[in-house]
């Protein structure tokens, strides 16, 4: 069963760090783009930052530059998105998706998705 799962999310001050994964089953990552992308109410999902196959970087959103990081570990079939100096803005409920090989900013080009984790930056 193909199957995105991720998980670290949660409550953080402003100026923390977390760190999120994105862990595959039921196929390899090795081909895939990974892109995440975040969703905060009432507003449309947004890309942030992906990952190509051959673990090129591509940044979506200008605000998390020189913040975020998404690195990816083939031995454990995982992609990681680490967010550092976190502010308010950030809260969003974080997805991970897939698509082939190179990387995309449209939702509409991915084809699986995890279930997606909390991420709320609160004092």
């Amino acid at each position: 069963q193909v199957q995105l799962v991720e998980s670290g999310g949660g409550l953080v001050q402003p100026g923390g760090s977390l760190r999120l994964s994105c862990a595959a089953s039921g196929f390899t990552l090795d081909y895939y783009a990974i892109g995440w992308f975040r969703q905060a109410p009432g507003k449309e999902r947004e890309g942030v930052l992906c990952i190509s196959s051959s673990d090129r970087n591509t940044y979506y959103l200008d605000s998390v530059k020189g913040r975020f990081t998404i690195s990816r570990d083939k031995g454990k079939n995982t992609v990681y998105l680490q967010m550092n100096s976190l502010n308010p803005e950030d809260t969003a409920v974080y997805y991970c998706a897939t698509t082939l090989y190179y990387c995309s900013g449209y939702v509409q080009s991915y084809n699986y998705w995890g279930q997606g984790t909390q991420v709320t930056v609160s004092s």
